[in-house]
């Protein structure tokens, strides 16, 4: 049978993409599923493959008992809202203040990009060196006047929030070039009425950049937001979830109870937990986007 040449064109398609298909099935879809199923064993993977007793829904109703599940999540969610939170904020602050006052604006752009594309364990271990009782956050607290500063990865309270702080000036040199790209192409006559009209730096920026840059802050929102519940690196590196559970988050408890505790079926039902929480949150997010694009 002798075939068109559209039809000729489209097998040629077909067979490019085809290893990428097969990539996506084989290292994608199949593990998926097949969490999906030992979600509902207590399956030790030591033992091998289908050693496993079925337990139904008990992983899905036991993780809620369980105080480090609930605790990982708690931090999971605090973790995810302040690194939203503070990374857009001072990104758009920064993107702004570069574009309109700053004239090396290309190299203050790079700067601020360079740790976002840095490796994440050189990263994690200068921060560490950082927070140490030599390092510069100590002595700026001791020449403040403190005392008995804290011990900042060490310290109950404020291990989090140290690794909140690490997280916050990694990204915010991506949020500041997404900005800058979007100011770009911002219409300048309406900035050119405002200014005829009386308007100041601050009203221009609360009435006029703020709601023509939401489509940009809604993909922020919504990119940041994904990466910061997924957090593994900078917790393994920096914590290891300590002290106690204080800087536990969900993908490092998965971690530790598929890998260090070889409980594969609770570590997976924690995982579609995690994937219907950003499921809800990024359908949430969608349901929102009009909302955005319209303020």
């Amino acid at each position: 049978m002798k075939l068109s040449r559209q039809t000729k064109k489209d097998m040629a398609g077909y067979v490019f993409i085809l290893p990428n298909l097969i990539g996506v099935l084989l290292f994608t879809f199949i593990p998926i599923v097949y969490s999906l199923i030992i979600s509902f064993t207590d399956w030790d993977f030591t033992k091998g493959f289908g050693n496993w007793n079925w337990v139904g829904f008990k992983n899905f109703l036991d993780i809620w008992k369980d105080k480090w599940f609930v605790d990982s999540l708690k931090n999971t969610i605090i973790f995810a809202v302040c690194v939203v939170l503070f990374t857009l904020v001072i990104a758009i602050i920064l993107a702004v203040v570069i574009d309109r006052f700053c004239f090396a604006k290309t190299p203050i752009r790079l700067a601020l990009f360079m740790p976002y594309i840095s490796n994440v364990v050189a990263v994690a271990i200068v921060w560490v060196m950082m927070y140490s009782p030599w390092g510069p956050f100590t002595q700026f607290v001791k020449s403040m006047g403190v005392k008995n500063p804290p011990q900042w990865l060490g310290d109950y309270k404020w291990a989090l929030p140290a690794v909140i702080i690490m997280t916050v000036w990694g990204g915010i040199g991506y949020a500041v070039m997404i900005y800058t790209s979007a100011i770009q192409g911002l219409p300048k006559d309406v900035y050119e009425a405002a200014e005829v009209d009386g308007a100041g730096e601050i009203i221009k920026f609360l009435k006029l950049t703020i709601p023509f840059l939401s489509p940009t802050t809604f993909f922020l929102i919504i990119t940041t937001l994904i990466s910061s519940f997924q957090v593994f690196a900078p917790i393994q590196l920096m914590t290891r979830g300590g002290p106690g559970s204080s800087s536990s988050v969900l993908v490092y408890y998965i971690y530790q109870s598929a890998f260090s505790f070889y409980k594969m079926g609770y570590a997976s039902a924690m995982s579609w937990i995690l994937f219907i929480l950003l499921f809800i949150v990024t359908l949430i997010q969608w349901k929102n986007q009009k909302k955005w694009v319209s303020y």
